[in-house]
């Protein structure tokens, strides 16, 4: 599948927005029975027509690998083989953690083309939980019409990426989707390589973002991107980058920029539930796998595991984001991921803008999340909101104008106010060095700590989200949606919360891609 869009519709309207989202705008975005799962048809891996043949297995193991290990961090930060997320900066580091639940006691396993089909929808529109805990026990049912899982069909390999220690390439995309029971509860499984099959051309905006890197002279081998507008690259193709020094020609040196690991076959297993159920306690997502994209690539948070005086979180798709490829996706362990809005992603999932975004993928929680549309011209709005630092009356702001002083008692409840802390970030005139040496300034909507959400735009309803950044409707049920702004010219760009979240609305469980539920921001 041929991709001419770039990651983030444009590399360049998001560069421009990780120095430029100043002020805080409420409307920017910033801030009925289904089939069986067994019925539920999936998409076979050139993309073409649905189908339903009862067996979506190929040709690839479905052992979980030790990069997917329950909690399993890297922690030698002066590595050069270690993901910049892990390393140490000025910023306190965080490690990545994968965590993947165990593949035993299954009591009933039934291959099938399946999804996360699940109940009928409600009338519960889940912006009026509590803003205090991830869904207070409502009913928060999902409805979707049927998944649009990748499965690689034909045993289609990566041209550019081999197996460890193997002459041999690596399986791509989706390699067996089905049902199974687990202590009672259904689950749908996904086994994946963890690696796409993204092809994509090289436009002339995508070529300018290459060339006006502001470290390109270094970033590149030669100085200058191996590329020129009208060539397609493949996933893993050299285009010139000077990768990690850990990355050999086996392992796609040269698509993806300094600093991150390459991806490798990491083999991931993971149980989404069959009928998600809303949360009841407050479980904040986590740094490693959320999810699953639509291809079984990894679904990763706005968090990269680092922090300015272990309080102001910064956000991976501004922080990070000469970090990643030209699908907006890099790797953490071996295991490649995207954080934000992809036009890559949205290629696979069919998403062509007209109507309703379709699904991109599964949260470990069960609910689908789907794309930025909520139909034709208009987009899924985030209900979270940028503080004002530099007005000092504002009662999100610290006092004194441009200082980050002071936090939100409860970003869920402005009207707790505020408390001073010691801990002082960068002021919104200031700046921010990542771990790959590339500075930004920081106004506010640069770190976590800078949003609160806000309920009376969550009470509009239509196109605003909840606090999950998810909504309900009466064919898809409970959904989550990725949000993004738009420009006079077209441009999409990444708003927070990115994906869903910060916490998730349905439950976890022992068997599910994230298996415990942390109250803990950022990590």
């Amino acid at each position: 599948m041929k991709i001419n869009r770039y990651f983030l519709a444009g590399s360049i309207a998001w560069l421009t927005a990780a120095s430029a989202v100043a002020q805080p705008n409420p409307n920017s975005g910033f801030s009925n029975n289904q089939p069986s799962v067994r019925e539920v048809p999936v998409r076979n891996n050139n993309g073409g027509s649905w189908q339903n043949n009862n067996s979506t297995n190929s040709q690839n193991t479905t052992n979980n690998s030790t990069n997917n290990s329950t909690n399993n961090p890297t922690n030698n930060p002066t590595n050069p083989a270690t993901d910049t997320t892990e390393e140490q900066n000025s910023a306190t580091a965080t490690t990545d953690e994968t965590n993947n639940p165990s593949a035993n006691s299954e009591d009933t396993a039934t291959e099938a083309n399946t999804g996360s089909s699940t109940n009928n929808s409600s009338n519960s529109d889940s912006g009026e939980n509590n803003p205090s805990n991830s869904g207070g026990g409502e009913d928060l049912e999902s409805a979707a019409p049927g998944t649009t899982w990748i499965v690689n069909s034909t045993g289609e390999r990566a041209p550019y990426i081999y197996e460890s220690n193997s002459n041999q390439q690596v399986l791509v995309n989706v390699q067996e989707v089905e049902s199974v029971t687990l202590a009672g509860k259904e689950y749908t499984r996904i086994s994946a390589s963890g690696i796409p099959d993204y092809q994509i051309e090289i436009t002339q905006e995508i070529l300018t973002a290459l060339i006006s890197r502001p470290k390109a002279s270094t970033d590149f081998v030669n100085g200058y991107p191996q590329v020129q507008t009208g060539e397609v690259v493949s996933f893993g193709q050299d285009i010139g980058y000077r990768s990690n020094s850990s990355c050999g020609s086996e392992a796609g040196y040269g698509f993806w920029p300094p600093g991150p690991v390459c991806p490798e076959n990491v083999s991931h297993v993971g149980y989404i539930p069959a009928e998600p159920e809303a949360s009841t306690e407050t479980c904040e997502t986590t740094l490693g796998v959320q999810g699953y994209w639509v291809n079984g690539t990894s679904i990763y948070q706005w968090g990269d595991g680092q922090s300015v005086n272990n309080t102001w979180h910064t956000l991976a798709p501004m922080a990070e984001v000469y970090d990643v490829d030209i699908c907006g996706g890099h790797a953490a362990n071996g295991d490649y991921h995207h954080h934000f809005y992809s036009s890559c992603l949205a290629e696979i999932a069919g998403d062509t803008a007209d109507g309703h975004s379709p699904i991109y993928g599964y949260t470990a929680d069960g609910y689908a999340i789907y794309g930025p549309w909520e139909d034709t011209g208009v987009l899924a709005k985030s209900s979270w909101a940028i503080r004002d630092y530099d007005n000092p009356r504002s009662e999100t702001g610290c006092g004194i104008a441009g200082q980050r002083n002071c936090l939100l008692v409860d970003e869920y409840n402005v009207d707790r106010g505020v408390t001073t802390t010691n801990n002082i970030g960068p002021a919104t005139s200031g700046s921010y060095t990542s771990l790959s040496g590339n500075q930004f300034d920081t106004p506010a909507g640069f770190f976590y700590e800078d949003y609160y959400w806000d309920a009376n735009l969550s009470a509009r309803g239509g196109e605003y989200l909840d606090q999950f950044n998810g909504h309900t409707d009466s064919e898809r049920g409970y959904h989550y949606h990725l949000t993004v702004t738009e420009d006079s010219s077209g441009q999409l760009t990444p708003a927070f919360p990115f994906t869903f979240g910060p916490r998730f609305a349905g439950k976890l469980d022992g068997q599910t891609i994230v298996n415990r539920c942390t109250t803990t921001v950022g990590g």
